[in-house]
């Protein structure tokens, strides 16, 4: 049976509390929590390590992707530590995503809002500047973020299609449970303003803000130190700046994610590493899962099916209840904090 199952309740020795109790942190609730993150194992009683109010949302992206990547999704919430999913709207296998969802009401699922590496939901002559001869988005995301920012009249096109994007995910019937986009590209100033502004109108409560802190992550990985620091010092006043804004406009956020600077090589031994490292506050831990691989899996050097592994593994399994991890969503967090 999956952790993610019930939305209250005890699942072997680990009671899931998804009330408003869990706020604010004590003094209490740190000491402890830096004394455990002194500790490279999470050994000892779930009790114990519970008060650190630790909190994880298990997101898989690119619901609809392929259905390699579908079963995976499935598969991880049935039987795994998943409890969330970002669909695309205008993926080969969106409409399976979205049947296989609706026989999952535990499953929480957001809109992956694509503007790089993708197809529009638009008819390409809607948003010329979007897209390239055919019909695509933008592999290269600098050249992207640029158009994207100085291009005369582009704003309009994005518009239209984030619109287009939430519409087609309000014609699902999914409950929206949270907003992020393909490659993190929510993180561009003129791209979130617009989230911000068309989400208001689809009842958006929650936003991934994409930090991944880094003496947890180094911690847990030991390797890759200098890109980690890089990353986190790079993205750190903006993603504050980001968090801000989405605060000050009643939108709930994660305090950290992992699996940005380990993407696409997530296996049970990293999930694991990154469980027994998780900061006080409530962390998202994303995989991109497939059963198997397909032929048009990108990119190539990606572990879809490790990090399949990864969310129904036992050990991994074992180390969210010995390590005092509380499940959570987007849903419960916005609940929570009245959003």
């Amino acid at each position: 049976m999956s952790l993610f199952q019930a939305p209250t309740g005890r699942v072997g020795c680990l009671v899931v509390l998804t009330d408003a109790s869990a706020w604010p942190l004590t003094p209490q609730d740190i000491k402890a929590a830096d004394m455990v993150a002194r500790s490279d194992d999470c050994s000892g009683s779930a009790t114990h390590y519970r008060t650190m109010k630790r909190r994880l949302i298990v997101t898989a992206d690119d619901f609809g992707l392929a259905l390699p990547v579908n079963e995976a999704i499935e598969r991880g919430h049935r039987e795994g530590i998943l409890s969330t999913a970002s669909l695309m709207v205008a993926a080969p296998a969106t409409q399976d995503a979205v049947e296989r969802a609706q026989r999952l009401p535990s499953l929480r699922v957001g809109l992956h809002v694509v503007l790089v590496n993708g197809r529009p939901k638009l008819p390409p002559e809607q948003i010329p500047a979007l897209v390239g001869e055919r019909g695509e988005f933008a592999s290269d995301l600098f050249k992207a973020g640029v158009r994207y920012f100085f291009t005369p009249g582009i704003r309009k096109q994005l518009e239209s299609e984030i619109r287009a994007q939430f519409a087609a995910f309000a014609a699902t019937g999914l409950a929206l449970d949270h907003v992020n986009a393909q490659n993190h590209m929510h993180v561009h100033p003129t791209i979130l303003s617009i989230l911000m502004k068309v989400g208001r109108e689809y009842g958006v409560r929650a936003i991934r803000i994409p930090l991944e802190p880094f003496w947890p992550s180094w911690r847990a990985m030991r390797s890759n130190g200098g890109s980690r620091l890089a990353n986190a010092a790079f993205l750190g006043p903006w993603l504050a700046l980001m968090r801000l804004r989405l605060r000050l406009a009643g939108i709930v956020t994660n305090d950290y994610v992992f699996g940005m600077n380990d993407t696409g090589h997530m296996t049970p031994q990293h999930v694991r590493a990154f469980l027994s490292h998780l900061p006080v506050g409530t962390s998202e831990l994303y995989v991109h899962p497939a059963t198997h691989t397909w032929p048009e899996a990108f990119p190539p050097d990606y572990d879809f099916a490790g990090e399949f592994a990864a969310l129904i593994d036992r050990d991994v399994m074992r180390a969210v209840q010995t390590c005092g991890v509380t499940p959570v969503t987007f849903t419960e967090i916005a609940a929570a904090r009245g959003a």
